[in-house]
């Protein structure tokens, strides 16, 4: 078993349906949305560094901006500003406060 599999169990009731679940990549500059999951596409090791970065399960995560041509993306989360490509960024599913 994954540790992503190990963690999405570990929510149990917490976890949220995937009609009300986005990606990073779809979100527009200035929201905010709360991390669900790093999906299971992604390579062990890509999935892993994003989890490690705080991207993990249950954090805010903040779209500060979008570079010109719109990659990569500046995020913030666990209180420091991270670049991601709008690839990695789709790996994350978030769930946005209404």
């Amino acid at each position: 078993m994954s540790l992503l599999s190990m963690k999405r169990r570990q929510r149990g009731a917490a976890a949220v349906s995937e009609s009300a679940t986005t990606t990073l990549a779809d979100l527009s500059a200035g929201s905010s949305a709360w991390v669900v999951e790093v999906c299971d596409e992604a390579q062990p090791a890509t999935a892993r560094r994003l989890v490690d970065l705080g991207f993990a399960p249950g954090a805010q995560v903040s779209v500060v901006r979008r570079a010109p041509l719109a990659d990569p993306v500046i995020f913030r989360v666990a209180g420091a500003e991270l670049a991601l490509r709008r690839c990695q960024a789709r790996c994350i599913q978030v769930r946005v406060e209404p």
